[in-house]
């Protein structure tokens, strides 16, 4: 079995979740007898290339692998994303605006046949851009490499579309993966609704849905509309690398708490803080570290300084990897008080690294870690409870150390990519696929 996956990111340079769990699904298809071709926006040669071919998007032209630039467009269905779309305009005004934009992109995809994108990879003020680009690229590459794969893997709405344009062009099934989507990023009323199209059209596009949570499953039929039957959740995993037994020097007596990940309401660092405000108010010697960077770094820090625990409290910034497991080895409780999180590998590695976990109700995990401990997120006296009672029971901490790791250590990617492996099976068998 072979498959064309397109990403965004890739260790060993990560802004988040999603690279991580893309290194751990190549290495565990490589062991389960899948090869992976690999395609991100912009690879810097560094990338494991033992697991997977690795193939950075800025390096291919787009190519005329079409008779015509209609040819391309008709196959592909394309659509053009723009940020001046009017949402309410009479017929004949509609028909013009699809016509000018379908003459745009014409000129555009023309204009640039034979030659090279130079993409970022990154999720700044251009990313809508880059995800248009990436579309044309992709199926540039799935047309070259068209007898080097059985079916296309698409991951997250950045790459939906890449997926789209492989599938039209190749006639190969499309598996897309949700690890997130527009309600877990923010409430319902801020969804970005071009990244909800986006979503929805590559979920309905795909012949297999895999989810990371019965939780995302749910979403993904509920407010997508999508039938349950091509809809299948395949929980993630943790990569053991012989990494766990790290051992730093702390260089202090007191306990460390730590919430790692991105600093965004989804997250709930603000519950973090607030339990920490109880958690001293019980305890002395005991310090609190918020590991991680985005859109609340400068409201959390006020919120702390509010709260009188500055002096107990730590701001690191993005941590990457090695600096991640040097964290959660100085790290006695590990808590995630997520409003709403997909899945969330940070607690298995944190398990792994033999720390006690907190976790939200609100998580996938929740779903398959029972020596977690977990909570409602917006429950911070609950938090504060499971926090000062890991701090300060010993047998209680040795026993959620053991359990939990003896938990995640069946929880691989071996077995997770095997369920991918017999899905990648039964969609080239449905599509009839030689």
């Amino acid at each position: 079995m072979r498959v064309l996956m397109f990403g965004w990111e890739f260790p060993p340079h990560i802004a988040g979740g999603l690279g991580t769990a893309c290194y751990g699904i190549v290495k565990g298809l490589a062991y389960n007898g899948v090869e992976t071709l690999f395609v991100m926006p912009s690879a810097s040669g560094d990338e494991d290339g033992s697991v997977a071919k690795i193939i950075s998007a800025s390096d291919v032209p787009v190519d005329s692998f079409s008779h015509s630039v209609d040819e391309f467009l008709d196959k592909v269905r394309f659509v053009r994303i723009g940020s001046n779309m009017i949402p309410y305009v009479d017929p004949g005004e509609f028909h013009e605006m699809v016509e000018s934009e379908r003459r745009l992109q014409q000129e555009s995809f023309t204009k640039h046949i034979g030659q090279k994108y130079r993409f970022s990879g990154r999720y700044g003020s251009n990313l809508m851009e880059e995800v248009a680009r990436y579309a044309m690229v992709g199926g540039t590459i799935a047309m070259e490499h068209r007898d080097e794969f059985d079916v296309i893997h698409a991951h997250d709405w950045l790459t939906y579309l890449a997926g789209i344009a492989a599938k039209e062009l190749t006639g190969k099934p499309l598996v897309v993966h949700v690890h997130a989507t527009s309600f877990d990023r923010g409430t319902e009323d801020q969804i970005d609704t071009r990244v909800f199209d986006i979503e929805k059209r590559g979920m309905m596009e795909a012949d297999c849905v895999v989810t990371v949570s019965d939780l995302t499953r749910g979403i993904v039929i509920n407010k997508y509309g999508i039938d349950p039957a091509k809809v299948v959740t395949v929980h993630n995993a943790v990569d053991f690398s012989g990494r766990e037994n790290l051992q730093v020097d702390r260089g202090i007596r007191d306990k460390i708490v730590t919430f790692l990940g991105r600093i965004t309401f989804q997250k709930g660092p603000e519950y973090f803080i607030e339990a920490a405000a109880k958690v001293l108010k019980r305890t002395s010697g005991v310090r609190f570290v918020m590991a991680g960077s985005g859109d609340m770094m400068n409201r959390c820090i006020r919120h702390v300084a509010r709260l009188g625990i500055s002096d107990r409290f730590h701001f690191t910034g993005f941590l990457r990897g090695m600096e991640v497991q040097k964290m959660f080895a100085m790290s006695d409780v590990y808590v995630m008080p997520s409003v709403s999180e997909p899945f969330g590998i940070s607690p298995l590695e944190a398990m792994r690294s033999n720390v006690p976990s907190i976790i939200s109700f609100q998580s996938g995990a929740a779903e398959v870690l029972k020596y977690a401990f977990k909570v409602d997120f917006w429950d911070v006296d609950a938090i504060a409870d499971c926090i000062y009672a890991l701090l300060t029971y010993p047998a209680l901490s040795a026993f959620a150390v053991k359990q939990g790791y003896d938990e995640v250590n069946r929880l691989k990617w071996n077995a997770a990519t095997a369920k991918l492996k017999h899905i990648y099976e039964s969609v080239v068998s449905s599509k009839g696929v030689q």
